[in-house]
Parts: structure tokens; C-alpha cells; sequence
């Protein structure tokens, strides 16, 4: 863990971290890296006035220095992307390529928000008024509560918060119980630019490490308009009918129960390898993680064929280790809803290959081997999102019947079709096509990027995440109108004349 001695520089010691009750442990091999205080009532109302005062100072920076403090953050991460990488893996267990990946997220949604920072246009309107002209403005929000889910414990506030800061807003984020640390690792980074940045406020930013306790503090608490929520349809909906009891905002990225359509005209190779990534990488722990395959009978035994073949061969174990493609779960209620899940799935008429527990030498950690369910037909288990690399397989017939099954479930995140026929692919991204926020052509249903606006529908809240004009949720919009005559006159021809 040399890398992370990089971070002490700007106030983060692992070795320090050995004090409270919300303790982090390795899901490679159960080894305590540290433990944090829990946030307490008094303490929280503390902290939310602290970052309210803030974004009194902080709104009236001009845009365009906003985005210097983001891109000066941006900079930082990238100087100790190593050492952000390395606590990914060790306190999620993520494979050395993708824990960086992740880091990488953060970096160019940094780059994003800087440019954005001088795009923040708002409309000129046409008045119907002789010597009045109108506009659309669009102003900061206020404090913006942000609560992120163990799996992106880096990426996913970095989204909120890079386009939350240049809007002009002070940021609170309650990290997953899970993932304490690689909270703490950020917020120092950003905690150092920001005490170098003359026009930046104290506690612009703030961490408030606790469980659920604090997520509905913050659900509740009027002083937040806006709380994005990442996290399980469970804890979404809970989210919502609070913050929405208090008029305010939520912004909520939820479960995904993505599917991928291997069409006839499939290119076998790319499918193989697309599914495979989707499916098994980040051990199934992805909200974008292929859960469902939909294989057209004609190509069904080639393409599920070599699917188990490719499955049987993926290198599983110590993430660190050159090679491995897939790490463990996160921990062992993870593994416990894998293996009640298989068993429903048994008990459904299904065929599981792979899905066992796999004993890596040294390390007590819960490594599994990706399973392949095969179903004659959806049910309902194959309905509802396990967080675990499983993967339900069902034949189809026509491309009418494939979308049919991917818009079936409750979740819409993510979906997939592998084709080269063109009238299936337009029709598949048509209205009549894939129900879910993000469709894809020969690619799997993961690998987001940031320039395209991250959300789905249904249970998976409607939120928007990232790029596009994802922005407008951090702000309010204000109509102007301006007289610049001398008379009166009033809209729709209303006549209201006074002596």
C-alpha cells in the first residue's frame, strides 16, 4: 500500500484510521483497514448549517471560477490516481483496471464540468409585449445531500459533485456505511484545493459518515432542495416519499435489471466478449450489469456455448493479482442472496452453470464463480435484481418478443442489442423499443460515458446523472420579464385601466 502514502501529503492516513464504529473491512480477505465515527444528531445539524453558509458565499463566485476550483480538483485526482485506485480494490475489491477506470470517471467528469461551467445558458423568449423582452435564468440551488452506494464509491459522488460545484451549490455526501474510506480520500484532495482557493468557502464540501440514520436526516431535512440518492429501489422509494413530503428534489439513480438481445445477425465474437464483461465484471456488482440475455434460437447453442466455456475459464480471485477478472463480493450477505437466488432459480425449472463458492488460498474473502442460468421463461426471480454476477438466458423468436422481455421488468436502466441488421436496430432505439434510460448497439449494457446523461426509468427513479443537461437538476430556473417602454400593456390583451 506504498501508493497511498501519496495521500498523506493532503491530510488522509489510512494508518490513522483506527477510532469509531463504522469499520471497513476488505472484502479480498476480511482484513480491518479502518474505522470512522458515525455522524451524531448535533453534529449533523452542525455540519448542515455549516455547508447552508457556504453556498451563500459560494453562489456569488461567477460560474467560470466555480469551474477553476473543479478543474484545480480534477487536477489533483489525476496526481494520485494510483492511490485512489489502489483503496477501490482494496475497499471494494475491484480488479486493478477497473478501480482505475473508476478513477478515470472522476477525472473527466471534472474536464466535463469545467467547460460546462461557461455553458450555463438560459433561453431569450419572444414577449408578446411591445417593449418587454423575457428570459430563462438559471440560478444555484442551495446545499445538494448526496448519498452514494458502495460499488462506485468514487465515481458516482463525483458526478454529483463536480456539476453540483460549478452551479454554484455546497455538497454534503453520506458514502456507503461499506465505504468509508475512499470518501475520506476524496474529501481531503478536495479538501486542499479548496483551503488554496481564495473565492472557495469553508466547508463547501462535507462528509457525514453514518448509516441509515443519516441518509434520512438528509431525506428530511428542508435545508437540502435537492438529495441525489444512489442505492437499491428499497431505499430510493424511502428517499423519494420523504423528500417529495417536504416539496424538495430527489434525483434518484436506482436498481437496473438490464437485458441484451443477441439478434440472428449477431457478430458471435463481439457478443461473447460484450456479454461476458457485462455480465461477470465488477463481480455482477454494477447497476449496469447484464442480468438477462435474450439469444435468438437459431444462434442460441453456439452463442450459450461458448459463453460457458468463457465462463469456465475466467480467472477468479485476489483482484490485485495480474490476471484476475473477477473479485470478490463485497461481503457475505452479498454471497447469501447469490446463492438464494440460484436456488429460486433451481426451483423454477432453471439450469445453473457456475455460481459456486471458489477458496482462494490465503484469502478469506467470498469469491464465486459467475453463474449462467438457463430458463424456458422469465420468473420471478429472474424478474428482481440480485447484485451478484448471475445470468438468466432465455430463447427468443422474434425481435417484437425480445423487446417485449427486456421492457418487462419493473427496472429500466440499462439495454443491450448485439445486431447487424439495421431495421431491428432502429426499431429497438425507437419509441416502440427498449424502455430503459440508456439503449446500446453491439456494446453491453455497462461502460456509461460521461458526456451522455446516466439514469433510467421506472423503479429505477428517472433520475439523470453526468452529462447532457443533467446540470439543470442542481439549479432553479427563474423567468424574467423586463419592460424597457413606458407603457403597460398586458398579456393575452387584457385590459385593466385605472384612473
Amino acid at each position: 500500500m506504498k501508493s497511498l502514502d501519496s495521500l498523506k501529503a493532503v491530510g488522509f492516513d489510512l494508518g490513522a484510521l483506527t477510532q469509531g464504529d463504522i469499520v471497513s473491512q476488505s472484502p479480498i480477505n476480511g482484513q480491518t483497514l479502518g474505522q470512522v465515527p458515525a455522524c451524531g444528531r448535533v453534529d449533523y445539524d452542525q455540519a448542515i448549517d455549516r455547508a447552508v453558509a457556504a453556498f451563500h458565499r459560494w453562489r456569488r463566485v461567477p460560474a467560470p471560477r466555480r469551474g477553476e476550483l473543479v478543474r484545480l480538483f480534477g487536477e489533483a485526482v489525476r496526481r494520485h490516481k494510483p492511490a485512489l485506485a489502489e483503496l477501490i480494490t482494496l475497499e471494494v475489491g475491484k480488479i486493478t483496471s477497473e478501480a482505475a477506470g473508476e478513477v478515470q470517471e472522476v477525472i473527466d467528469i471534472c474536464d466535463f464540468a469545467v467547460g460546462l461551467s461557461r455553458q450555463l445558458y438560459g433561453l431569450t423568449i419572444a414577449s408578446e409585449r411591445p417593449g418587454h423582452h423575457m428570459q430563462e435564468r438559471w440560478h444555484p440551488l442551495g446545499t445538494v445531500g448526496i448519498i452514494t452506494a458502495f460499488n462506485f464509491p468514487m465515481a458516482v459522488w463525483s458526478w454529483n459533485a463536480a456539476l453540483a460545484l460549478i452551479c454554484g451549490n455546497s455538497i454534503v455526501w453520506k458514502p456507503s456505511e461499506k465505504t468509508p474510506l475512499t470518501a475520506l480520500a476524496l474529501a481531503a484532495l478536495l479538501e486542499d484545493v479548496t483551503r488554496n482557493f481564495p473565492d472557495a468557502p469553508a466547508h463547501l464540501s462535507t462528509v457525514l459518515q453514518g448509516r441509515r440514520e443519516v441518509g434520512e436526516w438528509l431525506a428530511g431535512d428542508a435545508r437540502l432542495p435537492l438529495v441525489s440518492a444512489t442505492g437499491s429501489t428499497r431505499m430510493g422509494r424511502d428517499v423519494a416519499v420523504k423528500v417529495a413530503g417536504r416539496f424538495g428534489r430527489s434525483l434518484l439513480e436506482l436498481g437496473g435489471n438490464n437485458a441484451m438481445i443477441v439478434a440472428p445477425t449477431a457478430n458471435e465474437d463481439l457478443a461473447v466478449r460484450a456479454i461476458t464483461f457485462a455480465a461477470a465484471g465488477t463481480a455482477g456488482q454494477r447497476c449496469t450489469t447484464a442480468r438477462r440475455l435474450f439469444v435468438h434460437t437459431s444462434r442460441y447453442d453456439g452463442v450459450v456455448g461458448r459463453l460457458k466455456r468463457a465462463y469456465a475459464s475466467l480467472s477468479v480471485g485476489d483482484p490485485r493479482a495480474a490476471g484476475t477478472l473477477v473479485g470478490p463480493l463485497i461481503d457475505e450477505p452479498a454471497f447469501e442472496a447469490m446463492q438464494s437466488a440460484l436456488q429460486a432459480a433451481r426451483e423454477a425449472g432453471g439450469h445453473v452453470h457456475g455460481g459456486e463458492r471458489i477458496d482462494v488460498p490465503g484469502l478469506k474473502g467470498h469469491y464465486v464463480r459467475p453463474a449462467i442460468v438457463e430458463l424456458a421463461a422469465p420468473c420471478a426471480v429472474s424478474d428482481r435484481e440480485t447484485f451478484a454476477p448471475i445470468l438468466y438466458v432465455f430463447r427468443y423468436e422474434s425481435i417484437e418478443d425480445a423487446i417485449a422481455g427486456n421492457n418487462a421488468v419493473m427496472q429500466g436502466l440499462s439495454s443491450s442489442l448485439i445486431t447487424r441488421d439495421l431495421m431491428e436496430a432502429e426499431l429497438f432505439l425507437s419509441a416502440e423499443g427498449s424502455d430503459c434510460g440508456i439503449a446500446n448497439i453491439n456494446i453491453g449494457p455497462s461502460g456509461a460515458e460521461i458526456g451522455g446523461a446516466f439514469g433510467g426509468e421506472k423503479e429505477t427513479g428517472g433520475g439523470r446523472e453526468s452529462g447532457s443537461d443533467a446540470w439543470k437538476a442542481y439549479m432553479r430556473r427563474q423567468t424574467q420579464t423586463v419592460n424597457y417602454s413606458g407603457a403597460l400593456p398586458l398579456a393575452q390583451g387584457v385590459k385593466f385601466d385605472v384612473e
